[in-house]
């Protein structure tokens, strides 16, 4: 089993190489970075002892192996980008520092080095989605009875709450009566995403087939993105909208218009399928005045809209899509931005501070 030496900076360390062959095949295990030889000899111990055990248990996975068998099988479960994003982390940052470990070797002091220390210059929310993908993987673990615990369950990573923003009600007026003024290209499918709360790949994707005028209903089944192309919605459950007099109206005239040969209710406009939607609709607001918002907020809109309206959360739930009532609630914190001045018309005025030389104490005898 070779012990390599390598010298960087006038620094010398070890890297220790191990193979075996197991059940027909080549196995390899490496440490690298050893900082001197007395602890490389003793993680050639630990390596042979390794591969021993592995020739004696064959379906003792290492967490390498084992995340590949994984993703394998969520092929048929998840979009193509979401299985890229597993791949790309656990090839940048889990594999180098776990992956030629046992799943029953990982502790869960291991997995916190890895996300708060190993892994270097990416944000708080990125570090979330690696833990989020390590559970994952080591769940479907315990789920074959391979490991009892996932050692990853106790481990969190605290991401501050981004501020969403949305349009007020006269904000939301003023951005579709300057947009139609305009004649902005972008019209119809700000009018379309405040009126139905549909989310971009979900608006991209939406056909009149999907329309059901007679019974006031939109069936949203389906979203579209630049990386995966068409697909099923972000939840995998479809869902139905209803549709208001108003959305009516804006509908029966777009149809009448025939603006796509292909079934498509909105116009495949180039900065759309371009990903540059939330670029434009950022800088129009910014032209006419209003609250910088992205494409994304007027979904957020639209649902504090209905809450200030009374509409039940439950309501809401459903229309949205949410998978739990948690995410609906995080919209009531949104509400108050729209209700500002609402209580003036209360009409109440307290009695103000007066210049004490000028009163009189009438109760002074």
């Amino acid at each position: 089993m070779p012990i390599y030496q390598e010298k960087k900076n006038g620094k010398s360390t070890y890297t220790v190489v191990a193979t075996a062959k197991i059940s027909g095949k080549q196995v390899n295990r490496k440490r690298r970075s050893i900082s001197s030889l007395a602890k490389a000899k003793r993680v050639e111990i630990d390596l042979r002892l390794e591969l021993r055990q592995l020739k004696e248990s064959p379906n003792r996975h290492t967490l390498k192996d084992w995340s590949n068998i994984c993703i394998e099988r969520m092929r048929l479960q998840f979009k193509k980008s979401t299985i890229m994003g597993y791949q790309g982390n656990f090839n940048k940052w889990v594999i180098p520092c776990l992956g030629d470990f046992f799943l029953d070797q990982i502790t869960g002091a291991m997995v916190h080095e890895l996300i708060f220390e190993k892994i270097q210059n990416i944000i708080l929310d990125g570090r979330r989605s690696i833990l989020k993908q390590i559970k994952r993987i080591l769940t479907m673990a315990v789920d074959e009875g391979l490991i009892s615990r996932n050692p990853a369950k106790g481990i969190t990573v605290t991401v501050p709450e981004a501020k969403q923003a949305i349009l007020n009600r006269a904000e939301i007026d003023a951005l579709l009566f300057e947009a139609k003024k305009h004649e902005h290209p972008f019209y119809n499918h700000w009018a379309l995403a405040l009126l139905t709360g549909m989310r971009n790949g979900e608006l991209h994707a939406l056909s009149w087939t999907d329309v059901d005028f007679e019974n006031k209903v939109i069936s949203v089944t389906k979203s579209w993105s630049i990386k995966d192309g068409l697909g099923p919605t972000k939840s995998t459950k479809n869902r139905y909208i209803p549709i208001s007099n108003e959305l009516e109206m804006f509908l029966t005239n777009l149809k009448s218009k025939k603006l796509n040969d292909d079934g498509k209710v909105l116009e495949q406009l180039d900065h759309w399928i371009s990903g540059e939607q939330a670029k434009i609709l950022r800088e129009f607001c910014g032209e006419i005045g209003i609250t910088s918002i992205k494409f994304h907020d007027l979904r957020a809109t639209f649902i504090t809209q209905m809450l200030i309206r009374g509409v039940s959360l439950a309501k809401v739930m459903k229309i949205m899509g949410h998978s739990t009532i948690k995410t609906t609630m995080r919209y009531l914190r949104l509400v108050a931005q729209d209700t500002q001045g609402a209580t003036e018309s209360l009409g109440i005025a307290l009695p103000r501070d007066f210049e004490q030389e000028n009163v009189v104490n009438l109760f002074q005898h």
